[in-house]
Order: C-alpha cells, then structure tokens, then sequence
C-alpha cells in the first residue's frame, strides 16, 4: 500500500516499480529518436505514399473489374449466338429428317408419278425434275444401309431434294408457321442455352420474312399485324434486339428470323463476376482499414510522443527546482555563517525537509502509476467518511487558494457519506482533483465541492470557473501524461498523471467519473462511489 506524501517510501513498492521507473528515466533518449521520426513531413510523405498506393490499388481492381465484366458480355453474346445457330441447324435437321421419312413411306414417288411427271405442278423446273428422279432408289436398298462417304452425301442430295419437294406443293412455299411447330422451338432453344450456361430469363420470336410479321411470341402462335414491330407492346424489345438468324438460310430469301431478348441481360453477366467482385471488395476494404488504422497508429503514436516530451519536460523542471533548492539550503548550512545560527539551521532545514516532501510526492505519483499499470496494487477497505476526506482536503488546499486571492468551498450534502474503500488513495483522488482546479484556475480560483446522495451511493463533485476545456481535450483527459495545454507547456506544473489515477482508483471502488466543461466556463468532475465497493476482505487485490 501506498503512503501518504511526506512519509519514508515502502521499500517493496518501490523495488516492484523500478523497472518503470527506469523507463521514464530512459524516456528522453528515446523520445528524442521517436520525435524525429514523426517529424511532420515525414509523416505526411508516408501518408501520402499510403494514399497513393490505396488509391492505385482500388483503381487497378475496378479496372480489373471492368474488364472481366466487357470479358464476359463478348463470351455471352458469343455463347447466344452460338445457340442460336444450333438452333436453326436443328431446325433444318429435323425438318430434313421428316422430309426422308414422308419420302421412304411412299408419297414422295406417288407425287412424283403423278404431279411432277404430268407437269401439273407449276415451276417445276428440269433440276428439280431430275433431283425427284433421283428418289427412285429402292427403300431398302445397300446404299441406304452404308456409311461410307459417296452414301452419305446422296442420301443427304435426296433429303434436300424432298425439302425442295415439300416447298412446291400447291405452287408456293409452306408458309413458316407449318414449317416450325413452336413447341420444339421452345424446347431446342431452352436446351441449346442451358447448354452454354445460360439460365437467365428470355423472350423469343419468330418473325415471318415474307409479312415481317410474328407468328410465334413466347410459346405460342400469334396473329400476324401490319403494324411496324418496333411499336407494338411486348414486341419492341424482341424486335429490336442484336440477338437474331436466320432460319433456314440456305434458302432465298430465307423464310424467316428468329429472335431472343435477355431483359436481364447485364444482371446476369454482373453476377457471373459476383465472386471475383466480393472478393476485390473484402480485400479492399481490408486494404482501406489497414491503412486508416496505420494514420491512426501514426497520429496515436505522434500524439503520444508529445505528451510524453511534455512529461519529460515537467519532470525535469519538477525534480530540477527542489534539487537547486535543497543544494542551496545545504551550502547555506555548512557555511560558517549560517552554521552558528540555529534560527537560520532550523530554517534551511525545514526548506530541505519541505522539498524532499515535494520530490517525495512527485516520485510517488509516478511508482502510483507503475503500479497501477501493472496491476499490482492492492486496496485496504475499511469505513471512509467522505465528508472528513474532503474536509481535511479544503484544510490543505485552503492556504493555496487564499494566497492567490481565490475561494475555495464545501457544499457536503450527502446524508450517508460513509462508504466502504481506502482512505489513502481517496484521500490523493480528492487532492488531485483540488489540485488540478486550482492549478487550471489562471485567475483567482473559485472551487466548490459538492456531496449528495445518490442510488447506492455517493456523487462528489469538483467544480471550478477556470479556463475549461474543448471536447477534443475532454475526449482524452483520463489519458496518462495528458494535460491540456494553456499556450506554453510549462506554465502549468505535473505530470499528466493525475486524472488518469484518479480514473483508475475510482474505477477500482467500481465507481464512475464524468466530465463537464466549456472552454472560459469552467469545468466539474462528477465521481460516484458505491456505499460497498467489494464484498470481499479488505486488502483484497482490485483492477482497475
């Protein structure tokens, strides 16, 4: 346990807080290397570095995307067509096969002998004559049964010749609609772009050539219009659309087009790079974070710097001022002058006891501190009157505020003020709270201390009419070695320890502290403190 200011250190705490202690006497060494590397132009080149590469980064992956994405609508639409000329070879195939099948039952030789031959078919050339003679081969001759080369392109002369056939039936073609029945249409074209992948919703039709007139929409055979396509609902898109062929194109003029609309042609090729894009995206976002995380490492770690030169430069000014005193107080004694007075001895004496009490003090705040940080402190509950802490602390403080032409009051409300803690460390809670009042007071301080009671417990509050405080500077108050600045840095004398052991002690009697204040109005400290800080024995270890 700590003593109060002004006693002989505990020994033990003092051992377990040297390695600290070593530190912060390493510190200006090291701070001196740590400013130089967060100069502030170097820290700006290093950011803009960061930014540039962030920003090449994001835009190389929205490049990338971009690009996969004009990729994949080339592919598609090659894919379509693709299809699409499947489709139309299908077509010819099977209507070419049908055409074999009418021909080997039969009825292509019985309209020859009897439509061709007697000439009653009009426009029948001679070509188309002599490829009709060319069916006269037996149905189940050799020729019909062999794959061989010579076979295979006779029986696909007789095939074509059969379509011919079929075109001259009744002296003009079969219109378009007889030729494609629109449920296999439906079928080979669904199959061919499954296929390739494609399952994305679509709308067809078949637009007859002669008319320039639909037959078949979606499934199903509609009424020809001679109204322009482009103008009629629901065909405008179909028409218009670049996903069109020709069916059976060997023909002249080929009879008819087929034509098919995607609506949802650029949200399918979107998600067809979904994958690559989450992925541009969780590793951009992680590229973003890294980097706003290493600005706010470098700014931590500049602002750290600062508070930890300003620490430095304090406690050289604090141990340097005793020190000088305490020389001079000792010179003073040993001078043959002085020395035969003991008016003077007592008198240097007393000044060399009272600034051993200020290093005292000042050394114990930061061994507080070490220990606090490593959270091996312990505190030894017992009955605190509140009301006598804050008492003997106005007592104390008193002297000050009225040497500076200040006030200093006590507005102790609280009907039960007794709680359950440690007299000690609340006891340096409440004069460091006094303390920094008095200290953040540039003119004549005026402190008022207030108690009341509260659910479960005791709120103290520390006001002030001093010079306040930005929400900025409230935002890190309870940080250690932070201390607002007042234009020149040593102008107000500490550490910077202060409030963040006051947190820390506060916290341990698993109490609360909150900050209010306006810049040129003053600021108030509200702590709360349970009547029972902790139902264990006292002594009992406690963290912060």
């Amino acid at each position: 346990m700590f003593q109060k200011p002004g006693r002989n250190f505990n020994t033990r705490a003092v051992k377990q807080a040297l390695p600290e202690f070593r530190f912060y006497a390493v510190l200006p060494a090291a701070a001196f290397i740590f400013t130089r590397l967060m100069n502030k132009k170097y820290i700006l080149a290093v950011i803009g570095l960061m930014s540039a590469a962030v920003v090449g980064v994001v835009w190389l992956q929205m490049d990338l995307i971009n690009t996969a994405i004009k990729e994949n609508e080339v592919k598609f639409d090659k894919d379509v067509f693709d299809a699409l000329n499947s489709v139309v070879i299908r077509l010819e195939d099977e209507e070419q096969a049908e055409a074999y099948e009418y021909y080997i039952n039969g009825y292509g030789a019985a309209y020859f002998d009897n439509e061709v031959r007697s000439n009653r078919v009009p426009g029948a050339s001679a070509v188309q004559a002599n490829a009709l003679q060319n069916w006269q081969l037996p149905v189940n001759s050799e020729e019909e049964q062999c794959d061989c080369a010579k076979c295979v392109r006779e029986r696909n002369d007789i095939n074509r010749s059969m379509v011919s056939f079929l075109k001259l039936q009744g002296g003009q073609q079969t219109p378009i609609a007889e030729r494609i029945k629109k449920d296999k249409l439906r079928d080979i074209l669904r199959q061919e772009l499954a296929n390739r992948g494609i399952n994305t919703g679509y709308n067809y039709g078949l637009l007859a050539t002669a008319s320039n007139g639909f037959v078949i929409m979606d499934d199903r055979y509609v009424v020809e219009s001679s109204e322009p396509r482009e103008s009629l609902p629901g065909y405008s898109n179909i028409y218009n659309s670049k996903y069109r062929v020709h069916l059976f194109p060997n023909e002249t003029p080929a009879p008819g087009l087929l034509m098919i609309h995607f609506p949802a042609r650029s949200e399918f090729v979107g998600r067809s790079v979904l994958p690559n894009f989450i992925g541009a995206l969780i590793f951009t976002a992680i590229i973003l974070f890294s980097f706003g995380y290493t600005i706010f490492v470098i700014f931590t770690q500049k602002k750290l710097s600062e508070m930890k030169n300003d620490f430095i430069n304090n406690m050289t000014h604090e141990f340097k001022t005793p020190i000088a005193t305490i020389s001079l107080a000792a010179d003073s004694i040993n001078s043959p002058m002085i020395s035969g007075d003991a008016d003077k001895v007592r008198r240097f004496a007393n000044i060399i006891k009272q600034e051993n009490k200020r290093m005292n003090s000042q050394v114990e705040k930061v061994l507080q501190m070490a220990l606090i940080d490593r959270r091996e402190f312990s505190l030894n509950l017992s009955e605190v009157n509140l009301h006598e802490v804050i008492e003997q602390a106005l007592i104390n403080f008193g002297i000050r505020v009225e040497q500076r032409q200040g006030r200093l009051d006590g507005k102790l409300e609280a009907a039960r003020p007794v709680i359950q803690g440690d007299l000690t460390h609340l006891s340096n809670i409440v004069n460091n709270l006094l303390d920094n009042a008095e200290k953040y007071s540039p003119d004549s301080p005026e402190i008022t201390v207030l108690t009341r009671d509260v659910k479960g417990g005791v709120e103290i509050t520390v006001q002030d009419k001093g010079m306040g405080m930005s929400k900025e500077a409230r935002k890190h108050i309870f940080d250690k070695f932070y201390r607002v600045h007042t234009g020149n840095v040593h102008d107000v004398k500490g550490f910077g320890l202060g409030l963040s052991y006051v947190k820390a002690i506060v916290s341990a009697h698993k109490g609360s502290i909150e900050v209010k204040s306006e810049p040129g109005k003053g600021s108030s400290f509200i702590i709360f403190l349970p009547h029972q800080a902790d139902t264990g024995r006292a002594g009992k270890s406690l963290h912060p």
